[in-house]
């Protein structure tokens, strides 16, 4: 990476550091160092990516057996990639550049926008309520997902460095080089990313010594992490608008909503998508795939007039609450700000935090906020 290129990132990140000291005397300080980052979701990639730019030597450790997170896909149960986790791109297109931070680099990813006038209908006490979807930031992907532009454009430079079915157990910081054990294996750095989802910290399936500060334990102890699913079903005909929400009260409990998924895409079947998280939920995820089809179809049933029983297909369930690694999908929209910022705060300049959550606590539970915690920590960790 040149002087250049980091200084864009810097500005993107709103980050002021002291860029003599890095990439003149300092240079060959940076370059010596040992990065092991630990989750190779979104924001695991992007530190990676960001590290290999720059020249710096590194290792992702994974749990699991393959890479993505809550970016997790289906690409065989329709004609175009399902998102069974991230599916929305909440801001604005150019993040794809500001993570590939390579103008040579040509992009080819598409989205599309909702039309503001496309209809939607609320479901309040068992009564819909008709309107339209008006200004809606989120923009879909066209036949390909957050996860593809990860495995099309970061994925091929780091995917050598990875370490799959490498189950962290404890991080050792007292001594100089810090000390990470697995399940299996010792390994040795100077610096270490942390981008575990919150819901693993709260689990304390990863333990920390010394121990976190009692702060920033509390933090990880009292934040809400939403429970959740998402669904989607194939139906013979097109008989829902493209969002049918639920009003849920308190507004802190949760959201549901059904979904046309096939909207934007080239295709002609018809997939209705499920997202619920918070305590709201609860109906579905406590039931096996089989009681939680006839309870959609019936609930679909009541809203449009028997037609989802009739023209049901097939259906495939991601519960998020039950995944491995995961266990939760976000934290809940309305954390106290102040709670969230502590999430992430370094630990002596040698244990980093970076993920959707871990943010200076103005906006979080995005993809995108993954990408730019994890850019942060990387420059961040050489200042």
């Amino acid at each position: 990476m040149t002087r250049k290129e980091f200084i864009k990132i810097c500005g993107i990140l709103g980050l002021t550091l002291p860029f003599q000291s890095i990439f003149s005397k300092g240079s060959s300080r940076i370059s010596s160092q040992e990065v092991i980052i630990i989750g190779a979701g979104a924001a695991g990639m992007t530190a990676a990516y960001l590290l290999n730019q720059m020249g710096i030597s590194f290792k992702i450790l994974e749990a699991k057996p393959t890479y993505g997170g809550r970016m997790k896909k289906l690409e065989d149960f329709t004609d175009f990639p399902l998102s069974l986790g991230a599916e929305w791109l909440s801001t604005n297109t150019n993040i794809f550049e500001e993570i590939i931070n390579n103008p040579k680099v040509k992009i080819d990813i598409e989205t599309t926008r909702y039309n503001p006038l496309e209809s939607s209908l609320t479901w309040k006490k068992r009564k819909l309520r008709s309107g339209i979807i008006g200004f809606f930031n989120d923009k879909k992907f066209v036949n390909s997902s957050w996860l593809t532009f990860f495995e099309q454009y970061i994925l091929p430079s780091i995917s050598a460095y990875t370490h799959f079915n490498t189950i962290v157990k404890t991080i050792d910081y007292t001594s100089e080089k810090i000390k990470i054990t697995t399940d299996t294996t010792e390994y040795n750095c100077d610096k270490v990313i942390v981008t575990i989802p919150v819901k693993m910290m709260q689990n304390r399936s990863l333990d920390f010594l010394p121990p976190l500060p009692k702060e920033q334990q509390k933090a990880f102890d009292t934040v809400m992490v939403w429970d959740g699913l998402k669904a989607f079903i194939e139906f013979s005909e097109k008989f829902y608008p493209a969002f049918t929400e639920f009003k849920i009260r308190p507004k802190k409990s949760g959201q549901i909503a059904y979904y046309d998924a096939s909207y934007g895409q080239n295709t002609d079947k018809h997939i209705l998508g499920l997202f619920a998280v918070g305590e709201a939920s609860s109906p579905y995820l406590t039931k096996n795939k089989e009681e939680l089809t006839r309870y959609i179809l019936n609930e679909l049933d009541q809203m449009f007039e028997q037609k989802a029983s009739s023209n049901f297909i097939k259906i495939t369930v991601q519960n998020w609450t039950n995944e491995a690694f995961i266990e939760g999908t976000y934290v809940y929209d309305y954390e106290d700000y102040r709670k969230v910022e502590k999430l992430g705060a370094p630990l002596a300049n040698k244990v980093f935090f970076a993920g959707e959550a871990y943010t200076n606590g103005n906006n979080w539970g995005f993809v995108h906020t993954a990408t730019q915690s994890a850019q942060a920590a990387v420059l961040r960790m050489f200042t």
